[in-house]
């Protein structure tokens, strides 16, 4: 996590698997391929948080802490943050971005899709954690530049296409 200051604002700069809460002079800014981000937004105090997992899972078998590059474990580190403060996952708006495909072409029908799988976990960790989605901005294709901004809620999305760029020819050497 990158964090940069100035007398007004604090800017957070996400990377995969951190998670952040902080309070309204607190900017939250991540990029997003096939991974998900899921905001927080408590509008009576002003205060939330965001998370940016990777995958869904890491699978029933693994010990030590709770990792946020993980769906499952990230939503429960939202959690612990939530009740640390005494409230409910419904008092929260709750925001859920990213699960671009970074690839040009199409996958075949049921072939392994990690964005897809990770939109899916998301939506129901939070259904199951009592989190009620109020928007989301999920799929599609290139990543997205997110920017949430704690005072308001607001989050904005930049949708970023996937370029292709062709390898040069390189001269051969003699």
């Amino acid at each position: 996590m990158k964090l940069l200051s100035n007398e007004s604002c604090i800017e957070i700069y996400l990377l995969p698997g951190e998670i952040h809460f902080g309070q309204e002079n607190t900017r939250i800014h991540t990029v997003l391929g096939s991974c998900v981000s899921i905001s927080l937004w408590h509008p009576h105090t002003c205060s939330g948080g965001m998370c940016h997992f990777m995958l869904p899972s890491r699978g029933k078998h693994h010990g030590g802490s709770l990792d946020g590059r993980y769906a499952d474990e990230a939503v429960e580190l939202l959690l612990d943050e939530i009740r640390a403060g005494n409230f409910h996952p419904s008092a929260y708006q709750v925001k859920l971005f990213g699960g671009g495909n970074m690839f040009q072409s199409d996958r075949p029908e049921g072939s392994f899709d990690v964005a897809r799988d990770n939109v899916l976990a998301a939506r129901t960790l939070l259904g199951k954690a009592g989190f009620a989605i109020h928007a989301e901005d999920v799929g599609g294709k290139g990543h997205r530049r997110i920017i949430f901004d704690i005072a308001s809620g607001n989050v904005w999305v930049r949708h970023e296409k996937i370029s292709v760029v062709q390898a040069m020819a390189r001269p051969t050497l003699r």
